[in-house]
């Protein structure tokens, strides 16, 4: 019995662990996210997954394409990541000779395929990645000591590193905002207040403008003063060409330059590549640009499968197309009124940068000027450069959207401000531009210039109404690129603060209702001003010769009647309040006059009866009706006498512009009026004419058939015959018609 007492018990033991276990194991796997719980999700799940984070949720909106479009030389770039992953499996032997094999072909391919003689490559996924390790291997190679003191060496000859500042958001910027001479200048300052001239990072190509440093010349400078010297730009890849300026190919005799044959190429997820030259081996090992790795020297396996799948014509072909592309447009850009082309000595540059410009009055040079005007405030031309880079960054956005293959950009440059690059090197082979591309590009360039002209010509009209106009504000908002920007004042509106108003905002929102429910080809938003929270309401481009009297007028009164309308239904409850008490008062007052008018024995029930039986009150039902138009109280006495409900008081008048103006159908509204124009044949202005005057003859109709059809013996006010009179009337004086056709209609029958 203590046997089977004691296996009980172990029983019961062993199943309380259980069920202990079992409640750290549902905790533990509460805590872990939901792919992990469980035994694990099989591979068509995971994959099904991977491909929703790719394309995000259904319902979005696409907006633009989430992956870019690749093809077969970028399958074969992207084949080169798993092949490495696989390849590094292998055991230490074959990985290395293979890996070896796999950097010398790479690196021989791309030194002969951009001139640059024995040099040798380094890989790397950043793009500024190789010049930090240029910048080590430069001060490995003129510190000696660098490697045992380490940065304590520098303190006694701190390094210099000259950049070029075409490499900022600039144009036609040389080195040091000035030229070599004034560079050479600069190394020798530095020599002599002991410091060490070290690096010199030239442009061959911008990736901004596309602007190329006088390379040849600070070959022969550093050379002279033992400075490294680096170059990089998109300008690198006409290297492969079969003609390359005089600039780009002095670059060939640098020290070091960066490649990135990605985009040119149109391959994702390659690496970009140093080339460089130098005879220690230790020192580019110690510098980081040579490695022992396997892992590292892998980086090169996807270039050298690509570099392979599109041979030496398929590389010169792309580089060569965008080279094309970007002449082809440059071109055609040149014979675009209003249209400046930066950079136009460089007709070597695969970059294309250009904006649209307002020609500045009194200026004798037809090209856009982005200097000041002797007759012009500093401030005006500042205002007018912002303007025009509001116009630009519009032109930019419009431009991108109707030719997407194009892969324009829209940037701000430092002293031309907002322009559109057109860099094709860096876009074509990866969205396939074509030179129907480009010449769509020009056409929608030729599309919009009309609409920037005419809001730029409307623009000081619109100001010049604004400020006209009593309870409107103009604000300047450079930011802008529409006609302009107004700002209606209420009443209560408090002109010296920025903070938002509550009651301005839903004026501002009722308003812009109001105007978009015009159906006009203006566009209208609201949102802040600028500079402040203050509600406005922004009037967009304007496509058409646009009448800015009638726009500001129709802003003007329909803002002024959104605020008396809003003002009315605010004093309503008020209103209503008062009329309540006051209807009170009044009717009791009438039911004490009553009282008093029929006397005390009516009131009482019995004999109160018997007299209202021989002797009947003739007593008019009295009672009271509110008009919230005028907000007054009315007796109803009217209403039950003629049995018509009384109009009350004439309502006020809604307000109204100045100047009515009539439209032609189908017009849309703020056109400019056809009548008096020059340019309408005679039918055709006649036919108008007859059309605005058959609208005003419908504006006035109620009135003049009203007056009409009074007869000259009939007073105004006899009551006027009834529809089957009328038709009666109408009737026999077409039959009098028929049988005397001498006989004039009588008057009264018109």
């Amino acid at each position: 019995m203590g046997k089977n007492l004691k296996e009980a018990m172990k029983m019961l033991e062993g199943g309380q662990r259980r069920i202990e276990e079992e409640k750290e194991k549902k905790l533990l796997s509460e805590d872990i996210p939901g792919p992990l719980q469980g035994s694990g999700q099989d591979m068509v799940s995971i994959l099904q997954l991977v491909q929703n984070l790719m394309h995000g949720d259904d319902d979005e909106e696409p907006q633009s394409p989430r992956i870019q479009n690749i093809g077969e030389q970028g399958h074969m770039a992207l084949l080169g990541h798993s092949l490495g992953a696989y390849i590094s499996t292998l055991d230490k032997e074959r990985l290395r000779k293979l890996t070896t094999r796999i950097l010398s072909d790479t690196t021989l391919w791309l030194c002969r395929i951009f001139r640059y003689d024995n040099g040798c490559a380094y890989f790397h996924e950043e793009e500024r990645e190789g010049l930090a390790k240029i910048c080590r291997l430069a001060i490995h190679s003129r510190y000696e000591d660098f490697v045992v003191d380490g940065f304590n060496v520098l303190y006694n000859k701190k390094p210099v590193v000259y950049l070029s500042a075409a490499a900022r958001p600039g144009l036609g910027q040389y080195l040091c905002n000035q030229d070599v001479a004034f560079l050479e200048k600069l190394i020798k300052d530095d020599i002599e207040r002991g410091r060490l001239p070290l690096l010199l990072v030239a442009n061959a190509g911008t990736a901004a403008v596309g602007h190329t440093d006088k390379i040849g010349r600070l070959r022969e400078l550093c050379e002279q003063y033992g400075v490294w010297l680096h170059v990089e730009g998109v300008n690198l890849a006409t290297l492969a060409l079969g003609y390359v300026s005089s600039s780009v190919l002095a670059a060939t005799k640098c020290d070091s330059m960066t490649l990135t044959p990605g985009p040119w190429l149109g391959l994702p997820a390659v690496p970009a590549v140093t080339l460089y030259k130098h005879d220690d081996p230790a020192l580019t090992l110690v510098a980081g640009l040579t490695s022992n790795k396997p892992a590292d020297k892998l980086r090169a396996l996807p270039l050298w499968l690509s570099l392979q799948y599109l041979g030496l014509d398929g590389i010169v072909e792309k580089i060569k197309h965008a080279c094309q592309l970007s002449q082809r447009l440059q071109e055609s850009l040149k014979k675009v009124n209003h249209i400046k082309v930066l950079v136009e000595d460089e007709l070597s540059s695969p970059v294309v940068v250009f904006r649209f410009c307002r020609e500045l009055p009194h200026s004798s040079d037809p090209e856009c000027k982005s200097v000041p005007m002797p007759n012009m405030a500093p401030s005006t031309v500042g205002w007018e450069r912002h303007s025009c880079d509001a116009l630009n960054r519009w032109l930019g956005e419009q431009v991108k959207q109707l030719v997407p293959a194009s892969g324009l950009t829209v940037l701000d440059l430092e002293v031309e401000g907002t322009c559109v690059r057109f860099s094709p090197l860096m876009t074509a082979a990866v969205l396939g531009t074509k030179g129907e591309d480009v010449d769509q590009l020009v056409a929608c360039v030729q599309s919009k210039l009309p609409v920037l002209t005419c809001t730029l010509q409307l623009r000081e009209e619109f100001k010049q109404e604004v400020e006209g106009t009593a309870g409107l504000l103009y604000v300047d908002d450079p930011n802008w690129p529409g006609i302009g920007v107004v700002r209606y004042e209420h009443a209560n509106d408090d002109k010296s603060s920025l903070k938002s108003d509550p009651e301005g905002e839903k004026i501002h929102a009722g308003l812009l209702k109001k105007l978009n429910e015009l159906e006009s080809d203006l566009t209208f938003r609201m949102g802040p001003e600028y500079k402040s929270m203050k509600s406005c309401i922004y009037v967009g481009m304007a496509s058409d010769d646009i009448d800015v009297s009638e726009l500001v007028e129709t802003i003007a009164v329909t803002a002024r009647e959104i605020e008396e309308n809003s003002r009315l239904l605010e004093n309503m409850t008020e209103v209503v309040r008062r009329g309540i008490q006051e209807a009170q008062v009044q009717l009791q007052k009438a039911n004490e006059e009553r009282l008093l008018e029929e006397g005390v024995l009516r009131q009482i029930p019995v004999v109160g009866s018997v007299l209202n039986w021989f002797s009947p009150v003739q007593a008019s039902q009295k009672g009271r009706t509110f008009n919230l138009t005028a907000g007054s109280l009315e007796s109803t006495e009217h209403t039950y006498v003629y049995k018509v409900q009384g109009t009350g008081v004439t309502p006020p008048p809604t307000p109204s512009g100045t100047r009515t103006r009539q439209r032609l159908p189908g017009q849309k509204p703020f056109k400019r009026s056809l009548r008096g124009s020059d340019a309408m044949s005679e039918t055709s202005s006649v036919s108008h004419i007859e059309d605005l005057e058959k609208v005003e003859d419908m504006s006035s109709g109620p009135e003049q058939s009203t007056l009409e059809a009074h007869s000259p013996d009939q007073p105004p006010g006899a009551p006027a015959p009834q529809a089957g009179q009328t038709g009666a009337l109408q009737n026999s004086a077409q039959r009098l018609e028929d049988e005397c056709p001498q006989v004039q209609e009588p008057e009264s029958l018109r």
